[in-house]
C-alpha cells in the first residue's frame, strides 16, 4: 500500500476442511480438503460443473456451506477485519456502470473501501489498463474488463487473491501479462488461488494444482508432481514405411499399438530403445522416434475421465 499503512497481519494459507455443500439432494461440493500455500500460484481445476465455482464462493462467504468450512489465514472470510486489505477476488468479468469511467468506477470503490482514491491510478497502471482510464466502461472489451477486474481486486493491496478464470477474453498478448503479472504477485510472497480451463496455460502459469471432479478431491500437488505421477502413461511415438511389420513385432514385445490419424504408431508398455531393438531386429527403417510423455492436459483427462460434474 502506498498510504502508509502495513500489511495485515496474516499467513495468507488457504485451507479448506471437509468442504460440503449439497443443492437438494445432490452434492454440488463433497467432503473437499486441500490447501494453498503462499508464495505459489495454485490451479485450481475440474470440469464443467465440478464445483470450482461454488467451492470459491463458499470460501467468499458468498454461499453457506452445508458442512466443513474454508478459511484465510485461519479465519473465515467473514471473521476478517477490513477483508478488502487481505483478499482480493475476482468471480466473473468486473461489472460497472456503462456510463462511468474505468478510473471513477475504481475510485467509487476506493471511497467505499476507505481506501486513498490515488490507489485507483496505481492499480490501473499496474494491470496496464491505464491508457483506456477514462474510457467508459461501456466502451471496454471482455479483456478489459477483466483487468479492471483485476484492479479492483488489488485495491487494497491484498495478501491473497482469487480469481475465477481470469484469462477469459484476453487475447495472447493479455494471457502472457496475465501470466507473469500473476507468478510476480506469488514472488512477492502473496497467495494466488487460479480457477481456469486453458490447462496448457495453467501448466505454464501454476506452482501446484488441485483437481477436482464431482466435487471430490481428485488430485493435488505440485505441477511437475502431479504430471509425474502419470509417467507411466508416457508413449513413443514411430513412423516407418514398414508400419504394418513393426507392429507386429512389437505386440510380439506384449507393446501396445495404436495408430494416429497421421499414419504413426503409438506405443506403449515399452520405452524408446525398446522399439529402436525391435525395429533393428526386424530390419525395419525409422523415419521417427520420440517419447511423448504426459502434459497437464492429458493428465487432466486421464484423472477425470468418466466423473462428468453433478452441477
Amino acid at each position: 500500500m502506498t498510504d502508509g499503512r502495513s500489511s495485515p497481519d496474516t499467513t495468507g494459507e488457504i485451507v479448506v476442511s471437509r468442504l460440503t455443500k449439497i443443492y437438494g439432494s445432490a452434492p454440488a461440493v463433497d467432503d473437499l480438503s486441500f490447501r494453498v500455500e503462499p508464495g505459489r500460484v495454485t490451479g485450481f481445476l475440474g470440469p464443467n460443473g465440478a464445483g470450482k465455482t461454488t467451492t470459491l464462493r463458499m470460501l467468499l462467504n458468498l454461499v453457506t456451506p452445508t458442512a466443513g468450512q474454508a478459511t484465510i489465514g485461519g479465519r473465515r472470510y467473514a471473521n476478517l477485519t477490513d477483508p478488502v486489505r487481505h483478499v482480493g477476488a475476482v468471480l466473473e468479468a468486473s461489472s460497472a456502470h456503462k456510463g462511468r469511467t474505468g478510473i471513477n468506477h475504481l475510485r467509487v470503490i476506493c471511497t467505499a473501501a476507505g481506501l486513498p482514491r490515488s490507489r485507483a491510478d496505481e492499480v490501473l497502471a499496474q494491470v496496464g489498463l491505464a491508457p483506456a482510464a477514462r474510457r467508459k466502461f461501456k466502451g471496454y472489451s471482455l479483456g478489459m474488463k477483466q483487468r479492471l477486474g483485476i484492479a479492483a481486486a488489488m485495491l487494497g493491496d491484498p495478501r491473497v487473491l482469487i480469481l475465477d478464470e481470469p484469462a477469459n477474453g484476453l487475447d495472447p498478448e493479455g494471457i502472457r501479462w496475465m501470466r507473469g503479472f500473476l507468478k510476480s504477485l506469488a514472488a512477492e510472497g502473496r497467495t494466488v488461488l487460479v480457477s481456469s480451463h486453458l490447462l496448457s496455460e495453467m501448466q505454464l502459469l501454476a506452482d501446484d494444482v488441485v483437481i477436482i471432479a464431482a466435487g471430490r478431491l481428485i488430485r493435488q500437488g505440485p505441477v511437475d508432481q502431479v504430471i509425474g505421477s502419470m509417467a507411466q502413461t508416457a508413449r513413443v511415438r514411430v513412423r516407418s514405411p514398414q508400419a504394418e511389420t513393426l507392429r507386429a513385432a512389437l505386440e510380439r514385445e506384449s507393446a501396445t499399438v495404436d495408430v494416429d490419424d497421421q499414419g504413426a504408431l503409438l506405443v506403449g508398455g515399452v520405452d524408446a530403445p525398446t522399439v529402436g531393438r525391435v525395429a533393428l531386429a526386424a530390419s525395419v527403417e525409422l523415419h521417427e522416434l520420440a517419447t511423448e510423455r504426459p502434459d497437464l492436459e492429458g493428465v487432466f483427462l486421464e484423472l477425470t475421465a468418466g466423473k462428468a460434474g453433478i452441477r
